[in-house]
C-alpha cells in the first residue's frame, strides 16, 4: 500500500498591515492546538473560535456594533432572524407553567407564537393593549415571567406606555422584553426606559438593504444574557457569517438612512392625509396620531413607517398596488427603497378576519416603509396610487 504524505498546513500570508473592511469568515470549524488549548477556550481562559454554531468572528463584530448602538451592557446574541431572536428569548426564559403577557398589537408571527406555540408547550399567554399600562398590569399574574411589547406596534403604529408597563413589571417581578425593531436605537433607548431584554429584527432598518436576514437579543442581566446565548446555540439559531458581514456594512450608513427616511415619511404622511379616499393616516410624528403626546415624549423621531387606510375593500387595495408605479409590494421594511405592504395578506394573514378587524387591519389598510428616494416623485407616486384606489372603489 502506497504511503501518502499528510496534507500541507495552511499558513496565512504575513502582513504588517490590517484590513480596513471586516473580512468574511465562512469557516464552519476552527482548528485548535490540542485538548489543552480547547479546554482553555471552552473554560474562558483564552479567546478563540471552535465551531461556528457556537459563534464566529463576523457575528461577534456585528454584536459589538449593535450593542454600542443600543447602549447595551453586553454584546448580546446575533441570531438567524428576528423571530429566531424572539425564540431564543422565549425558550431560554420560559418553562411549563409560566405565563406571558403580550401586547395585542404585535407583528403577526409574534402573535402566532404567543397564541399557538407557547400554549402548546404549557405556557399561558394573555394579550392586552400596550397603550394602556393598566390593562397590562391587570393581565399580569403571580406566574407571569415576562411581558413582551413593541414600542411602536406593527403595523398600526400605536405607541406603548413603556414607562407604565416597566413600572408594572418591576412591581410584579416580571421581565420586560421590548422589540425595538420599528423604533431602532436612533428613535428610542429601550434599556434607559427600563427594558430587561431588547430584541431586533436586524433584517430591517439596521441592515437596511433587504439582503441579510438576522436578529439580535440582549439582556441587561449577564446571567440572562448567557442563558439566551446558550439557548440560541443549542437550538441552532446561528446567523450566517455573510449576512453578518452585510449587516455590519449596512450599519455604517444607518444614521444617515434613518434621518433621510424619517424626514420623507413625515412628508408622505402629510400628503396622504390631504388626499380624498384616504380614511386615516397613522404616523407617530403627526399631531392627529392617537398617541401623539406619548410619541412626542418617548420618541426621538417619527420614524420611517407610515400606515394608512383607503375604502373600497379588496378591489381598491388591488388597484392601489397596481397604481403605485415603481414601488415594490413586498412583506418587508427598512430597505433603502420604499416598500408597500398589505398586512391582511402578509404579516397578519395568519390571524382570523375577526382578529385583524380587532386591530384595525382591514382590506384597505397599508403599511409603508419609506426609503431613500427623492421626496417629490415618491409623494406623487402615492397620490396616483390613491387615485387609482378611489376609482376602483366607485
Amino acid at each position: 500500500m502506497t504511503e501518502r504524505s499528510p496534507p500541507p498546513r495552511i499558513h496565512w500570508p504575513a502582513s504588517v498591515s490590517r484590513p480596513v473592511a471586516t473580512p468574511i469568515f465562512p469557516s464552519v470549524a476552527y482548528a485548535a492546538g490540542g485538548p489543552d488549548e480547547l479546554d482553555a477556550q471552552y473554560e474562558g481562559r483564552t479567546e478563540g473560535w471552535t465551531y461556528s454554531r457556537e459563534g464566529h468572528p463576523n457575528a461577534a463584530v456585528l454584536a459589538d456594533r449593535l450593542a454600542a448602538l443600543e447602549g447595551a451592557p453586553n454584546p448580546g446574541t446575533v441570531t438567524a432572524s428576528g423571530m429566531a431572536a424572539l425564540t431564543a428569548v422565549m425558550m431560554a426564559l420560559l418553562e411549563k407553567g409560566d405565563h406571558v403577557v403580550g401586547g395585542d398589537q404585535l407583528y403577526g408571527r409574534c402573535l402566532v407564537m404567543l397564541s399557538e406555540e407557547l400554549p402548546r408547550l404549557g405556557i399561558g399567554v394573555t394579550l392586552a393593549d400596550p397603550t394602556d399600562a393598566a390593562a397590562i398590569r391587570g393581565a399580569i399574574r403571580p406566574e407571569t415571567r415576562l411581558v413582551l411589547i413593541e414600542v411602536v406596534s406593527n403595523p398600526t403604529l400605536r405607541i406603548a406606555d413603556v414607562a407604565g408597563i416597566a413600572a408594572a413589571c418591576r412591581e410584579a417581578g416580571a421581565l420586560l422584553v421590548l422589540d425595538n425593531t420599528f423604533t431602532t436605537p436612533a428613535g428610542f433607548a429601550p434599556f434607559e426606559a427600563g427594558a430587561d431584554v431588547v430584541i431586533h429584527s436586524v433584517t430591517k432598518l439596521l441592515a437596511g438593504h433587504s439582503d441579510a436576514m438576522l436578529g439580535w437579543a440582549c439582556a441587561a442581566d449577564p446571567e440572562i444574557a448567557a442563558r439566551i446565548a446558550r439557548t440560541a446555540i443549542t437550538l441552532g439559531l446561528t446567523p450566517s457569517p455573510f449576512d453578518c458581514w452585510l449587516a455590519e456594512r449596512g450599519l455604517h450608513s444607518f444614521p444617515l438612512r434613518f434621518e433621510r427616511a424619517s424626514s420623507t415619511a413625515g412628508a408622505l404622511a402629510d400628503r396622504l392625509a390631504e388626499l380624498p379616499g384616504v380614511r386615516r393616516v397613522l404616523y407617530p410624528g403627526r399631531a392627529d396620531h392617537p398617541d401623539s403626546g406619548r410619541a412626542a415624549a418617548l420618541l426621538r423621531s417619527g420614524g420611517n413607517m407610515v400606515s394608512f387606510e383607503v375604502g373600497g375593500g379588496r378591489p381598491a387595495a388591488q388597484a392601489l398596488v397596481e397604481g403605485a408605479a415603481g414601488i415594490p409590494f413586498a412583506p418587508t421594511l427598512g430597505d433603502v427603497a420604499t416598500v408597500l405592504s398589505h398586512p391582511a395578506t402578509s404579516s397578519h394573514r395568519a390571524l382570523t378576519e375577526e382578529g385583524r378587524a380587532a386591530l384595525g387591519i382591514t382590506e384597505g389598510f397599508f403599511r409603508v416603509s419609506v426609503g431613500l428616494e427623492e421626496e417629490g416623485p415618491l409623494l406623487d407616486a402615492f397620490e396616483g396610487a390613491v387615485r387609482a384606489a378611489a376609482a376602483a372603489a366607485t
